[in-house]
């Protein structure tokens, strides 16, 4: 069985693809992703709350990746105390008990 194509289907199916093509770039810009030009190159809003936006993302950025590398030195010292000899790792902790005693 054919689907005969009338003026009533086109005009329907461009409707269709119209409304998806707006509800599509309503859902990006209601969650912050950019737009795309017609070439496919994305298109950022040039306004002060989107510089702004982005100089916070960027400085929040450079805070976590300070916070991450001092949790790698942190899990580093971890590593190599787990990894000590047995006798090594008492004797060390023997020490800083007899030094928290001095005090």
């Amino acid at each position: 069985m054919d689907f005969p194509v009338t003026e009533t289907t086109i005009i329907v199916s461009v409707a269709i693809m119209t409304v998806g093509y707006l509800v599509s770039n309503w859902m990006k810009i209601k969650n912050g992703y950019p737009l795309e030009n017609s070439w496919g190159k994305s298109v950022y809003p040039k306004n002060d709350q989107a510089v702004e936006r982005v100089k916070l993302l960027t400085q929040e950025n450079a805070e976590l990746r300070a916070e991450l590398g001092s949790l790698k030195d942190r899990l580093g010292n971890v590593e190599r105390i787990v990894t000590d000899s047995g006798y090594h790792l008492t004797n060390e902790i023997d020490r800083l008990r007899d030094k928290s005693e001095a005090n």
